[in-house]
């Protein structure tokens, strides 16, 4: 079983970048995929970005293409999202989610959720 912590989170100027972090607490890290989700009051969440179990293959949302990264560190049992050129739609709860081996877009597909971590963009 996977705890996840998210941290990283804030506010912070358009155009501005910002890394989150999700950390892990379960010994079986490196068999899930991961992902990252966002959700802005008064919408549905919505998918960011995942990547594979070993960390070989990266999927993102158009929205955040070229300018989120997502990354893992399997050593450390540690899943990261480099967002930069940040806007202020980006301004979203973010939570990140692990699913056994294969990501998917669909957040109903993933086992584990972290508590999630606010970040603001303003204009």
């Amino acid at each position: 079983q996977e705890q996840l912590v998210e941290s990283g989170g804030g506010l912070v100027q358009a155009g501005g970048s910002l890394r989150l972090s999700c950390a892990a607490s379960g010994r079986t890290f490196s068999r899930y995929a991961m992902g990252w989700f966002r959700q802005a009051p008064g919408k549905e969440r919505e998918f960011v970005a995942a990547v594979s179990w070993s960390g070989v293959n990266t999927y993102y949302a158009e929205p955040v293409k070229g300018r989120f990264t997502i990354s893992r560190d399997n050593a450390k049992s540690t899943v990261y999202l480099q967002m930069s050129v940040l806007k202020p739609e980006d301004t979203a709860v973010y939570y990140c989610a692990a699913r056994p081996l294969v990501w998917s877009a669909s957040g109903k597909e993933y086992n584990y959720w972290g508590q999630g971590t606010q970040v603001t963009v303003s204009s």
